[in-house]
């Protein structure tokens, strides 16, 4: 990601988005053509092309798509990520640390979604988005080609947000599920 300088004079890795958001958000006071799900189609968007730029995700090679309003995290099955060598099981740290980007990024889609306080207060928030509960459960062996991950949110607050994540993999067998909080 690039790290730009924002209005306040902060260096902010998130100003490609919050340019963005400030011209749709012109457009649709101007004019009322931009329909709510097109603008949440186009944060949505915005949100996933800023996360998957993060040099961890690309590292694990794991991507994360704006499909049908709902954010979902994907990635294959590589040899790097197994665990379980004898059985050709994923590792559980690799299922970690999808739920816990994908229940990050659904709550900085939400941050945006929810529309509240200036951008400047909405990005600070995102810049600052970060877990301080992750739980996870595993529910079968991590075994399948590809594996994908969504997430909800069940609760946000003035200073956190708390998600529920699921992950299956390519026959939709549910492998784990998560629970996580973050901080902003």
């Amino acid at each position: 990601m690039t790290t730009q300088t924002d209005d306040v004079g902060e260096s902010s890795e998130y100003s490609d988005l919050m340019n963005d958001h400030d011209v749709l958000l012109a457009m649709q006071s101007q004019n009322n053509a931009i329909d709510s799900s097109m603008f949440l189609d186009f944060v949505g968007k915005k949100v996933i092309e800023v996360f998957n730029n993060s040099p961890y995700l690309q590292f694990n090679q794991m991507q994360m798509r704006f499909e049908e309003g709902e954010i979902r995290g994907y990635f294959d099955t590589r040899e790097e990520l197994i665990g379980n060598v004898n059985f050709n099981i994923l590792h559980g740290g690799v299922a970690a640390t999808m739920l816990d980007s994908i229940g990050g990024v659904v709550a900085m889609f939400e941050i945006l979604r929810r529309n509240q306080g200036d951008m400047n207060e909405q990005m600070k928030k995102i810049s600052r988005l970060a877990t301080v509960d992750l739980r996870i459960d595993y529910i079968s062996p991590g075994l399948g080609k590809q594996f994908i991950a969504t997430a909800e949110v069940i609760r946000m607050g003035r200073k956190g947000c708390t998600t529920r994540m699921q992950m299956v993999n390519d026959e939709g067998k549910l492998i784990a599920v998560g629970m996580a909080s973050f901080a902003f």
